[in-house]
């Protein structure tokens, strides 16, 4: 009986029995309190009179006073963490943690005592400040709404066979609690943005404001007073009409709605089920907010949520917009030396003007648009596969842009508009089974800035005469001037003309004599 901890209605109980004649012994039957202890609580209420009949029984802050103990102390104990109470009151304090405590006291100061010792010493010391007591928060309905990301079930790919990992998206209404839960693969931007046009729709209007943590899908820069939203989430919220509240970092009880939600969606829907793809769960999930936890009995609201919803709420939401609003996604990207940007491990060009600078690009579900500062520089149809590259011509530099649109067809095109022996020398060019020839098929073709097309021809007309297709052979004729004279006539090849019996019917060394 002598560990017992008492209440101090028992001690009222015990005096009353005092009172009314029961002895010491009567009463330590009733197991009431022990011999000892009766014999103490005897003598004090004698010496303050609490025994006579007509005297008030004392309250419990009086008995409080004189009979209780500490928790888990005998009365007599000292704790041997006394000669560090005020170092361990300072690191109390600093939010310092127990075991963090405990290893400090044994690493600095040779503590033997065990971690419980520390633990119970923490509890016995009176607290500093006052304990920050969570708020309670009403919404009124249509006011606000809750959203948070959970980790979801492994699922495996139908096609490749991959396992992958997903999240649940949870959209709380805080009036009605009333849900919109979907199955995602990633928590990217893109993804964020989705999942809120689909939590509209589902839900047939827009909350007031929404209520988020500090993911980075949202929030670029977290901070209790001033946080910085992502520009493509700014964009969806001007879009549809809420306004943005981000939590304090590291306080998710300001978000306490959700985060039940998240742990109601996980301990009721996803135990015992079985998903054969990520569209199969997610119909799976539907069919459950609309049937099972939307006809629960909410254990805050004490009504079903999907009641609650369609009687009052859903009226109060603001309504959807006429169009939809394009969620498009912000990202700063660098120019690089090509004069083209990467996203999604896709290339875009610019003005080749902006290499080496950083220009915001916004990603639309079709359109890919590029802006230095407030003005849009380039825009391009949106890329789905990698290294997919989109590219205007006019954004590229002179000497690139040449070799990009002098393809083969142009420079066809073009020896065929300068002269008959020039377009023959190009399809030759063309047709050498070892060299692609491009850029000695346009090397030809600019000779024509220097010399003109009809020295060109003529030039054409000579190096075909003596079966040397190359650039360097037209090049050199034109150099020379050999293309204002005359070819000369081939006789009949003789054993002589003939090098060692080789492929040319002709000695090189004689071609431009």
């Amino acid at each position: 009986m002598s560990k017992r901890r008492f209440e101090m209605y028992q001690y009222r109980q015990v005096l009353a029995r005092m009172r009314q004649g029961d002895s010491d012994r009567d009463i330590a039957r009733s197991r009431l309190m022990g011999r000892k202890k009766l014999a103490r609580l005897r003598a004090v209420a004698t010496e303050r009179g609490w025994l006579a009949p007509a005297g008030a029984l004392p309250d419990d802050a009086v008995l409080a006073a004189l009979f209780a103990r500490p928790d888990g102390l005998p009365r007599q104990c000292v704790s041997g963490l006394e000669p560090w109470r005020d170092q361990i009151v300072a690191w109390r304090d600093e939010g310092i943690q127990g075991t963090t405590i405990h290893a400090a006291l044994v690493r600095r100061h040779g503590y033997a005592g065990s971690y419980a010792s520390v633990h119970r010493f923490l509890r016995q010391l009176p607290a500093s400040v006052a304990a920050e007591v969570p708020l309670r928060l009403d919404f009124p309905p249509g006011e606000a709404a809750q959203v948070d990301f959970g980790a979801g079930p492994l699922l495996t790919d139908v096609r490749t066979g991959e396992i992958f990992k997903t999240w649940f998206f949870v959209m709380t209404l805080c009036w009605s609690r009333h849900q919109y839960v979907e199955l995602v693969r990633d928590q990217r931007s893109a993804t964020w943005l989705a999942c809120h046009r689909h939590a509209f729709e589902w839900f047939g209007g827009v909350p007031g404001r929404i209520i988020i943590d500090n993911a980075k899908c949202a929030i670029t820069r977290a901070c209790a007073h001033d946080p910085e939203v992502q520009r493509a989430y700014a964009d969806c919220a001007e879009g549809y009409g809420f306004r943005i509240e981000a939590c304090p970092p590291r306080d998710p009880q300001k978000k306490g709605i959700v985060e039940a939600g998240v742990k109601y969606v996980k301990r009721a829907f996803l135990p015992l089920r079985e998903f054969r793809s990520l569209t199969n769960a997610n119909r799976q999930l539907a069919e459950w907010v609309l049937g099972e936890a939307g006809n629960r009995c909410h254990g805050t609201t004490r009504e079903q949520p999907l009641t609650r919803f369609l009687t009052t709420e859903r009226a109060l939401l603001r309504p959807l917009p006429e169009a939809p609003p394009v969620l498009a996604i912000w990202a700063k990207v660098k120019v690089h030396r090509d004069a083209h940007v990467q996203f999604e491990r896709c290339l875009y060009s610019v003005p080749f003007r902006l290499v080496g600078q950083t220009l915001w690009l916004k990603a639309g579900d079709s359109l890919v648009n590029l802006y230095r500062d407030h003005e849009q520089v380039a825009s391009h149809p949106r890329q789905t596969h990698p290294g997919a590259r989109s590219t205007v011509p006019d954004h590229l530099p002179p000497a690139a842009l040449a070799w990009s649109l002098q393809d083969t067809q142009w420079c066809l095109r073009e020896a065929e508009r300068i002269g008959p022996a020039c377009q023959a020398l190009v399809e030759s060019l063309f047709a050498d089974r070892i060299l692609v020839n491009l850029r000695a098929v346009q090397g030809v073709l600019r000779l024509e800035k220097t010399y003109g097309a009809a020295r060109l021809e003529a030039a054409c007309a000579r190096a075909l005469r003596f079966g040397t297709v190359r650039y360097r052979t037209v090049k050199a004729i034109l150099a020379k001037g050999l293309d204002a004279l005359q070819p000369p006539l081939l006789a009949t090849p003789t054993p002589s003309t003939y090098t060692r019996g080789g492929r040319f019917c002709r000695d090189p060394q004689t071609l431009f004599h």
